[in-house]
C-alpha cells in the first residue's frame, strides 16, 4: 500500500482551523497531500499549520462570499497549483422553533452550509476538469438525511448540500471526479459545546445531561469522534475510491441506515 498515497495532491479544506476540519486537514496531511486551509479566524489556521508536517497555505475567506472565495481559491493555486480536491467543511449551526425561525436565520444557515459549498466547488472545479482528476467531499450531516426538531434551517440546508451531492456526481461521472458527502451525528467538536451550552440554557439540564441525551441518539451510546469523520473523508479522496460517487455516508454509530 502506498505510504502517500495522495502525494502531488492540492488539497483545500474550508472550514480547516479546527474540529472536524482540522482532523481531516491532518488525515490528508499524512496521506500526502499539500494543503489550503480557509477559515475566518486566521489565528486558528495559523496555529494549525504548526501541526502538520506538509506544504500548507493558509487563506482568509468567509465562504459565503463569493468574492472573496474567487480570491482565495485563485492564491491557493497560484502557491500550490490546481485544487485536486476540496472538502467543503465550513459550516453552522443555529437552533429556534420554527416559529421563532426568522428569516435572518434561514438566510445564515443556508449562506455558510449550501451556499458557501456551491461557491468553493465552483471555484474549484475548473482545474479539476483540466486535470481529468479531482475529489470533492461535502460535510453534511446527519440532519441531511433526516429531520430533528428545532433546527429547521439548518436541516434544509444540509438536505440541500446532499441534493447538490448527487446532482453534481451525475454531472461529473465521466470526468473522473467524484461527489460524496459524509453525514456526521453528533461530533466532539467546539460547535457541539456551544450546541450543549446552549441546550442547558433553554431547558434547564446540566451540560452533561445534555451530552448523555445526545450520545444516547448514537446506538453506540456515545458521540462521534472528529479523527472518525475525517477518516471517511480520507477514504472518498483515496484514488481508488474512483467507483464511489453520489454517496452520502453516515458517520453516526448506526443513528442513520
Amino acid at each position: 500500500m502506498n505510504p502517500l498515497p495522495l502525494a502531488g495532491k492540492h488539497a483545500v479544506v474550508t472550514g480547516g482551523g479546527r474540529g472536524i476540519g482540522a482532523a481531516i486537514a491532518a488525515e490528508l496531511a499524512q496521506a500526502g497531500a499539500r494543503l489550503t486551509l480557509l477559515g475566518r479566524n486566521r489565528a486558528s489556521l495559523e496555529a494549525k499549520v504548526q501541526q502538520l508536517d506538509v506544504l500548507v497555505h493558509v487563506e482568509t475567506c468567509d465562504v459565503t462570499s463569493p468574492d472573496q472565495v474567487q480570491q482565495a481559491f485563485k492564491a491557493a493555486e497560484k502557491a500550490l497549483g490546481p485544487v485536486s480536491i476540496l472538502v467543503n467543511n465550513a459550516g453552522q449551526a443555529e437552533s429556534q422553533p420554527f416559529a421563532r425561525t426568522d428569516l435572518g436565520l434561514w438566510q445564515r444557515m443556508l449562506a455558510v452550509n449550501l451556499t458557501g459549498a456551491f461557491l468553493c466547488t465552483q471555484a474549484a472545479l475548473p482545474g479539476m476538469l483540466e486535470a481529468g482528476w479531482g475529489r470533492i467531499v461535502n460535510i453534511a450531516s446527519t440532519a441531511g438525511l433526516k429531520g430533528y426538531p428545532y433546527v429547521s434551517a439548518y436541516c434544509a440546508a444540509k438536505h440541500g448540500v446532499v441534493g447538490l451531492t448527487r446532482s453534481l456526481a451525475l454531472e461529473l461521472a465521466r470526468k473522473n471526479i467524484t461527489v460524496n458527502a459524509v453525514c456526521p451525528g453528533f461530533t466532539e467538536t467546539e460547535l457541539l459545546e456551544a450546541s450543549l451550552a446552549n441546550i442547558a440554557r433553554k431547558t434547564g439540564r446540566t451540560p452533561e445531561e445534555a451530552r448523555s441525551e445526545l450520545a444516547h441518539s448514537n446506538p453506540q451510546g456515545r458521540l462521534v469522534e472528529p479523527a472518525e469523520v475525517a477518516q471517511a473523508v480520507l477514504w472518498l479522496c483515496l484514488p481508488g475510491s474512483a467507483a464511489l460517487t453520489g454517496q452520502a455516508i453516515a458517520v453516526a454509530g448506526g443513528e442513520v441506515m
